[in-house]
């Protein structure tokens, strides 16, 4: 699944060709794509309206139109965004045309990426805050705040990192990364982090996010630049991908697990798992 550099690597070569144009034509090809409103009131909507930008939100693309409108696009899976491809790819789901004679296709092999509207900035900010949480790499991302936001809490410090209305944008592949850096095992309890630990985290969030957008993000599967150029981050793993390989700080074997219901990687050597804790032993009340 695209994360946040693979959509923000998409944002930052997409918007010099669209911003300031006109958006004249907008085809759905899969009505489920913007369902449950139809493709035909979707392109009325949008259609004939200027793109003031481009932004990005978690994984969350946004169509800023003219008018106060938002077209707000996810590529969930297997999501890309092409300009001008030479030919129209399989599984292209909307087309786009620009009034420069420009074209954004939407390309998604597994069909579960979206478009929806938001009318008003405050429609929009609604709709994101009820999904996301802080941006990683927005001045707000402390580890003051991570470290509130999981007092007392049990689940793996993985599933936190995961949980998209906390922390926005990141995924299986940038939490592998991130925990490996700050020496954290995925499966310690969240609540359990001292304030040192979560400072190391929230570091080396920001830097695998940052190595990630450098790199023109991560293509393992399907994911694309909007030239058709893969990203190269998958180059620079460390932990993730690597089980059976020795890890790059110690040599130990890098093992692979369940965390979270997601694959996981892990150096337990660098990461040591947690204790398990003592299951409390049920008493029997004899006869008296």
């Amino acid at each position: 699944m695209p994360e946040l550099p693979e959509v923000e690597t998409i944002r930052s070569q997409l918007a010099p060709s669209i911003e300031g144009g006109v958006l004249a034509e907008l085809t759905v090809l899969d009505p489920r794509w913007c369902a449950p409103l139809a493709p035909v009131d979707l392109a009325a909507a949008v259609e004939d309206r200027r793109v003031h930008a481009l932004g990005r939100r978690g994984k969350y693309l946004v169509w800023e139109l003219a008018g106060e409108l938002f077209l707000i696009c996810h590529l969930r899976m297997t999501g890309t965004l092409l300009l001008d491809p030479h030919t129209v790819p399989a599984h292209t789901r909307v087309r786009m045309r620009l009034a420069s004679g420009r074209t954004v296709l939407f390309v998604d092999p597994r069909r579960f990426g979206t478009g929806q509207l938001a009318s008003g900035r405050a429609d929009l900010e609604a709709f994101m805050a009820a999904r996301l949480g802080v941006e990683p790499l927005g001045s707000d991302f402390t580890a003051e705040r991570l470290g509130a936001q999981a007092r007392g809490r049990r689940a793996p410090v993985k599933a936190f990192l995961l949980d998209q209305r906390r922390l926005a944008g990141v995924g299986n592949i940038y939490a592998d990364e991130a925990l490996f850096r700050a020496r954290i095992h995925p499966l310690r309890p969240a609540g359990s982090l001292t304030a040192r630990q979560w400072a190391r985290l929230r570091d080396a969030v920001v830097a695998v996010l940052r190595a990630g957008v450098r790199a023109g993000g991560a293509t393992i599967d399907d994911f694309r630049g909007v030239d058709g150029v893969r990203g190269s981050f998958q180059n620079e793993f460390l932990v993730h991908r690597r089980a059976g390989e020795p890890c790059p700080a110690c040599g130990a074997s890098i093992v692979k697990f369940l965390a979270a219901g997601r694959g996981t990687y892990a150096c337990e050597r660098c990461q040591p798992r947690p204790r398990a804790r003592p299951r409390p032993r049920s008493g029997r009340l004899g006869a008296r």
